[in-house]
């Protein structure tokens, strides 16, 4: 694992390729104290690894890794139960997160260059199990959040608002909000679309009597929310053109990629021939730059996470080959169309094949090649209903 940073250098580290921080001055503050900087990001698990959960994520855990901060992965196996992932069944669940979903997150770790060793997994079964005050917990954050608030909340679990849904999930909120009281976390991570939860946590948290988080005066204090953008699905937008009045943060979160629409998200261990065929396929208008998904993965996920050129192979006759040192000069190059649409998948694919090959060797092994044969074997009765 690389060295950690010097305590100059860990505010940087941390803030990199995050689109929001709540709020910078209290991560200033935590990071140039003596208080120990804990992290989390929590997942469910309900399907195969994608890029955006898989390298977008475990990049920010490398950072952390590199800044000197404890790095936990939260597997929330009582979440997936209540939003009906799996089958809705706790036992396949809780194995599924041991072996397929822990590997996942180690394996994207090697392709970012983190240290899977220095990750703390927690399954969500085992913390209330050996924590007799989660419960109470659960209950006081809930006396501090109107009913209101946790129905406005049900879209953390990718639900609509205004949705019907069935009662325990609108405990999910509630319940994602002590998961960071319980573990003592002041560094809690996602992605956009967890913020609500996050927002929750902070409106609370000076007022919780039980698990409270003790900042560096030795007050109460808020967790620190830190959010990274949405990867893009590689499908094309609901409405295209996207209009200028309209919510632009609400059409990118309902463009992001998911693991419930296969052909437009790359999974961690998907073969180069698979990669290559996804990546052809996807919308890419010439010369448009906004919401374009193949733009949008150059920019957070080629260059924000492994900050490296970017190669495009052409023939003489369309210009001869090209390198791009940032995004910025690419970004130009597209939006003049002195770069063609398929050149730039070209490369983009090439790059995406040669980065995931971690993933790939990781999943060789016969224990975790049989871990992912199980997930996918829990995923088929679900594919099939209506």
């Amino acid at each position: 694992m690389p060295s950690t940073a010097q305590a100059s250098d860990r505010l940087a580290l941390v803030e990199r390729g995050l689109e929001e921080v709540l709020t910078r001055g209290e991560l200033a503050g935590l990071l140039a104290s003596d208080v120990p900087a804990r992290h989390y990001i929590g997942f469910e698990i309900s399907g195969r690894i994608h890029v955006g959960t898989g390298l977008l994520c475990m990049a920010k855990l490398r950072d952390f890794q590199r800044a000197g901060i404890e790095t936990t992965v939260f597997l929330a196996d009582w979440h997936t139960w209540i939003n009906d992932k799996l089958g809705g069944d706790p036992a396949a669940i809780r194995e599924l997160a041991r072996g397929y979903f822990a590997e996942g997150m180690k394996a994207s770790l090697l392709c970012v260059g983190g240290d899977p060793e220095a990750v703390r997994f927690e399954l969500g079964s085992d913390l209330y199990r050996d924590r007799d005050d989660y419960w109470a917990t659960v209950v006081e954050v809930g006396k501090h959040t109107s009913l209101a608030r946790m129905q406005r909340s049900i879209t953390i679990m990718g639900r609509e608002e205004g949705e019907a849904v069935d009662f325990s999930k609108l405990i999910y909120p509630a319940m994602q909000v002590a998961d960071i009281f319980t573990l003592g976390v002041n560094l809690v991570h996602a992605g956009m679309d967890q913020r609500k939860a996050h927002v929750i946590a902070r409106d609370v948290a000076l007022q919780m009597q039980r698990n409270p988080l003790v900042g560096p005066d030795g007050a109460k204090a808020k967790p620190i929310a830190l959010h990274h953008p949405l990867l893009l699905g590689l499908g094309k937008p609901p409405v295209w053109p996207v209009p200028e009045d309209g919510n632009l943060r609400d059409l990118r979160t309902a463009m992001k990629m998911s693991k419930s629409k296969p052909s437009s998200a790359i999974f961690i261990h998907d073969s180069p021939d698979e990669i290559v065929a996804k990546v052809r396929k996807a919308f890419c208008p010439p010369g448009v730059v906004e919401f374009n998904p193949i733009l949008d993965w150059t920019r957070h996920l080629l260059f924000g996470v492994f900050d490296e050129p970017l190669r495009v192979r052409r023939s003489e006759q369309h210009g001869g080959p090209v390198t791009f040192d940032a995004f910025e000069e690419l970004e130009a190059a597209y939006r003049q169309e002195r770069l063609h649409p398929m050149d730039l998948k070209g490369a983009v694919a090439d790059r995406l094949v040669e980065v995931l090959e971690p993933a790939r060797r990781h999943f060789d092994d016969p224990a975790r090649a049989h871990a992912l044969a199980q997930l996918d074997g829990a995923l088929r009765p679900q594919a099939a209903r209506p």
